[in-house]
């Protein structure tokens, strides 16, 4: 597979292009339909991460819209993927329905990352995951260091907390990488553990400072009444 969903000179998501073979390969102009499908994907993604669920259904939509017509199961797999990954970075753990509806046609190397997705993985699939989540998938919980991309960093930490390996410093750095790239909906999620922690920890000033906030990013902690 050279020609896949992120054929670009420039993959703007390497979580994605860590799924696909040949994604980013330079080469002849991309059909259409990749193009699209792709820009409609990191829409969704980005809408999705903001906490815009209109906007994400709707680029999803299209972006499967666009997949479906080259008739490619393992096309809308990779979707699919890329769909429930922003799922675990924001700490939603469910089964990944679209995925698995297409799991007979997809790849192994895809059904390997959806398996990890859910913190299931084999050992001996391990391999077959994009290389910058291999440590993760193996337990490390200092995989995240040196990680590039902000989505593979928060999914490796989804996945660590699912497995029950996320350190302080992990959740540390996903709400500092969730806080940075201003994704409202996982730095909600990730604030929201390590203030159970502290509660859970017995430190009721902490706690009540990671609820404020929290209150902050949903925009209920502004008490802004206009320029004097």
């Amino acid at each position: 597979m050279k020609t896949l969903l992120l054929a670009t000179c420039k993959c703007a998501v390497p979580l994605v292009a860590g799924l696909l073979l040949g994604a980013c390969s330079s080469g002849p102009k991309p059909p259409d339909w990749q193009v699209e499908a792709k820009g409609s994907m990191e829409r969704s993604v980005a809408a999705y991460m903001e906490g815009n669920s209109r906007v994400e259904t709707a680029e999803l939509v299209r972006a499967r819209s666009q997949l479906s017509r080259t008739g490619r199961a393992d096309l809308l797999a990779t979707a699919e993927l890329l769909h429930c990954a922003s799922r675990v970075a924001s700490l939603v753990f469910e089964p990944c329905a679209g995925f698995e509806g297409l799991r007979g046609d997809a790849t192994q190397a895809q059904r390997a990352y959806a398996d990890y997705l859910r913190g299931q993985v084999a050992a001996e699939s391990i391999p077959l995951l994009p290389p910058v989540q291999r440590a993760a998938a193996a337990g490390d919980a200092g995989a995240l260091t040196g990680m590039a991309d902000p989505l593979s960093q928060l999914v490796a930490a989804g996945v660590l907390l699912q497995t029950g390996r996320a350190s302080p410093p992990v959740i540390a750095q996903a709400i500092d990488t969730a806080s940075s790239q201003g994704w409202r909906r996982p730095l909600l999620a990730w604030l929201g553990v390590q203030a159970l922690r502290a509660e859970q920890g017995g430190n009721a000033e902490e706690a009540a400072r990671l609820r404020r906030r929290m209150a902050i990013t949903q925009g209920s902690g502004l008490n802004v009444k206009g320029s004097p």
